[in-house]
């Protein structure tokens, strides 16, 4: 049926997000798909066969579409889309988080060189508009910091694992069934989703333009039930915290980390499947935003979102992007020099790198495993993290307040429990 705007959309990929955004549009009768291009022609699908195509030429070279919707999990593929409507000067949203934040710049200047639009609100949080919150409404205000719960699967493991007890693998295999995680959930539990993401918030937050290497990140995939109680004696839980904030030294702190946060924090009560995200600015204070964060009609809400609104005209206006004489993207300088606390646990004490610790408490020591919790440079932590990944630890931040004789307390507290 043709649709009363007479605007047409081709979609590229069938999969969650593809799916969630096509039931969307049933109920928003403003849109005609064109078609929908997927790569699998055996796969047995929700729709009859012709409304697929196996070409993306075939949309990408159709003028009768206004825009197109790129919803693929191949970031290479999804660039190559991506950059070829671009350069045609169409409008295209998408929800590739990984391919956008790689390249961020190179997307941004075909934007302005062809005229095109990309609206990437979609890849961040899924049903939380922060990218449009700091361009509309921090855009020209100084923000402090932007952090919070940025993956839904991981943040749906750490719950069931504070609140039932279970092990990790147990909790994973609950979200695999539930769809919120992959069968291979490295992205998401290994902290790189949440990297990519906070890379886009910060674009939009500090304009900052980020390599993934100068991010501080681990992830969830080593944590026991020993942390979690450990955790919990403490007052705390444990969840995976994204952080981009500028220091008293007016520098920007990057980070993806397990991180203990407590009852007076709003992240403490984000749970399942949800996302949240606090604010701080200058002026108007702190905010916070909760919702959804995986799931496909949650994503798919959030792309139509973007259609609706490249429907209308809207594109980011990167208020905060400092350019040098060449019109090139300036590097914001990232902090190196501040130091935090972190909590380790690993299970091979025999290979721990040899790091600079400027306090140190080890703790719970055994043949099988060592705890340990201690101060530590932020650029010597960036650059022994790979070697301490290697002993499979688990590495978790601790707030500053925290002492290091409570951790080991907690730690005693909890043994019996977990043993």
């Amino acid at each position: 049926m043709k649709s009363k705007s007479g605007k047409r959309i081709g979609i590229f990929g069938f999969g969650c997000v593809g799916q969630g955004l096509h039931d969307v549009l049933q109920d928003n009768p403003h849109l005609d798909v064109a078609k929908i291009c997927v790569r699998d022609k055996e796969k047995l699908r929700t729709l009859p066969k012709h409304h697929f195509t196996y070409d993306a030429q075939e949309l990408l070279q159709d003028e009768s579409i206004d825009l197109f919707a790129e919803l693929i999990s191949d970031p290479e593929e999804a660039l190559l889309i991506v950059r070829q409507a671009l350069e045609a000067g169409k409008t295209i949203v998408s929800a590739n988080k990984k391919m956008i934040s790689e390249n961020l710049p190179e997307l941004v200047a075909l934007q302005e060189e062809f005229g095109g639009t990309l609206l990437y609100e979609a890849a961040v949080c899924g049903s939380i508009p922060i990218l449009r919150t700091l361009e509309a409404y921090y855009g020209n205000e100084p923000l402090q910091e932007v952090s919070g719960i940025l993956n839904g699967s991981s943040n749906y493991i750490l719950t069931k694992l504070d609140a039932e007890g279970i092990s990790y693998d147990e909790a994973l295999a609950q979200a695999q069934a539930l769809g919120f995680a992959e069968a291979d959930p490295t992205l998401d539990v290994g902290g790189y989703d949440a990297l990519h993401k906070i890379s886009l918030i910060a674009a939009h937050a500090f304009g900052a333009v980020i390599k993934p290497e100068q991010v501080l990140r681990a992830g969830i995939q080593h944590i026991s039930r020993r942390d979690v109680a450990l955790a919990q004696a403490l007052g705390g839980r444990i969840r995976l915290v994204a952080t981009a904030r500028l220091n008293q030294h007016k520098k920007l702190e990057l980070q993806v980390l397990p991180t203990l946060v407590f009852p007076d924090s709003e992240l403490y009560y984000v749970e399942a499947e949800f996302n949240g995200v606090q604010l701080q600015a200058r002026y108007a204070g702190d905010q916070f935003l909760k919702g959804r964060g995986a799931g496909s009609h949650p994503t798919g809400s959030a792309v139509w979102a973007d259609v609706s609104a490249a429907l209308a005209g809207y594109k980011y206006k990167y208020p905060k992007f400092k350019y040098n004489d060449e019109a090139q993207l300036k590097p914001v300088p990232l902090e190196e020099d501040d130091e935090l606390k972190v909590y380790v646990r690993t299970t091979m004490p025999e290979f721990l790198p040899q790091l600079p610790w400027r306090e140190l408490r080890v703790f719970g020591t055994g043949k099988r495993e060592v705890q340990l919790v201690g101060t530590i440079g932020r650029k010597d932590f960036l650059l022994y993290l790979p070697a301490l990944k290697q002993t499979i630890a688990f590495i978790a931040q601790i707030p500053a307040h925290v002492s290091a004789e409570q951790v080991v307390n907690a730690s005693y507290l909890k043994l019996e429990e977990v043993v």
